[in-house]
């Protein structure tokens, strides 16, 4: 196999190949004499049987896409870390079980200084390591996402789908240049509050997870269009979620609420003094040429215990602690512009039972889940 692939290496060489595949030919050793390829773009190398990569694949300073899918990996090659022009990278369906941090590290100005690779570091645009736009390690065994990934700046796609992960990392979300994310058939119970930072994601699948809610923040993706969330246990779609300018929403197999029209026997709530001045700070902040408004930042832990506050749906004032959980009932095709014809229900808050009862309005309560 060795021999075949050197053969191959040379009419590559040859040719003055940008793009060389050793494409589904049983490898299970890629031979040394591969960094001869200095000039080569692309390298696909999946469907084989590599467990390693050599150290001289390191001298690939202008490849761009390495195709490593479908071998039998244990874990991301450290090499990979060197390839500074890198910008797509598959690692499908090996058996890897972490994403190393220390691949996406920044180098240390020490660190460059003692490589072998100064020189080409210099010539190279990034100091970032490895500057990915596309990352694919869909059908592995990995558990976490270390926080780390947040020094992959440019990565605009990436796909860990078909993996065991729980929880995903806050620090995926600075990456904003992100337009697809694919976490497809894991296990993950939630996602970060700060998910709506990602102005630029297009593209978010969620299928097939143990999502109970969506965050609150996913209204900030303003630049969604496809949402895949089948197959989870949501009972309803979060606040602001109707102005989403969404093309397609999948979200069978989940509990949706199914709720009937409840008035409240409760007509008036005595609220605690720490509730009544909470509203009336909410209020007076508004006002930016307010003493509260002006002053505020000077009392960080006041500022930290107003945080949490809400917006009434129905009297459109904020409040603090006392809120009612309401759903209302939004039609994909009708008030969303989409071309399915679906009603879904999304979460409202009430500052009170007093708009609860109000007349006019469209929000139930929960009287029932199924």
């Amino acid at each position: 196999m060795k021999e075949m692939a050197n053969n191959l290496i040379i009419r590559a060489l040859s040719a003055n190949a940008k793009s060389f595949s050793l494409s589904s030919r049983k490898i299970s050793d890629l031979p040394k004499s591969i960094a001869r390829l200095k000039c080569i773009l692309a390298l696909h190398l999946n469907n084989n049987l590599l467990s390693v990569l050599p150290t001289e694949l390191k001298s690939l300073q202008r490849l761009t896409e390495l195709n490593l899918g479908n071998n039998i990996l244990l874990e991301i090659p450290v090499v990979l870390k060197h390839l500074h022009a890198l910008r797509k990278l598959y690692l499908f369906g090996n058996k890897i079980e972490r994403l190393p941090p220390d691949i996406f590290v920044v180098l240390t100005s020490e660190n460059i200084m003692k490589s072998e690779l100064y020189r080409e570091y210099q010539l190279s645009s990034t100091e970032e390591l490895p500057n990915l736009t596309l990352l694919n390690v869909n059908h592995n065994k990995i558990k976490v996402i270390p926080p780390q990934i947040k020094s992959l700046v440019n990565l605009e796609v990436f796909s860990i789908m078909d993996n065991l992960l729980e929880c995903v990392p806050a620090e995926l979300c600075c990456l904003v240049q992100l337009t697809e994310i694919n976490l497809n058939n894991n296990k993950v119970s939630s996602l970060p509050p700060v998910l709506g930072r990602l102005s630029n994601l297009r593209k978010l699948y969620l299928a097939r997870n143990n999502l109970y809610e969506l965050p609150e923040g996913i209204s900030g993706c303003k630049s969604l269009r496809i949402l895949d969330v089948a197959g989870n246990l949501l009972t309803m779609f979060p606040t602001d979620f109707g102005f989403l300018a969404l093309e397609e929403l999948l979200c069978e197999g989940n509990s949706l609420v199914h709720a009937e029209l409840m008035t409240s026997v409760q007509e008036i709530e005595v609220l605690s003094l720490k509730e009544l001045a909470a509203r009336e700070v909410l209020m007076e902040k508004r006002n930016q040429c307010s003493v509260v408004h002006r002053t505020l930042p000077l009392y960080p832990e006041l500022v930290s215990m107003l945080s949490q506050w809400g917006w009434c749906a129905v009297c459109h004032k904020p409040f603090l602690t006392t809120w009612l959980e309401c759903v209302q009932f939004v039609n994909l095709k009708i008030d969303m512009g989409m071309k399915r014809n679906l009603t879904v229900p999304v979460r409202a808050v009430l500052c009170s039972y007093t708009c609860f009862n109000e007349k006019g309005h469209s929000y139930y309560g929960i009287a029932s889940t199924v």
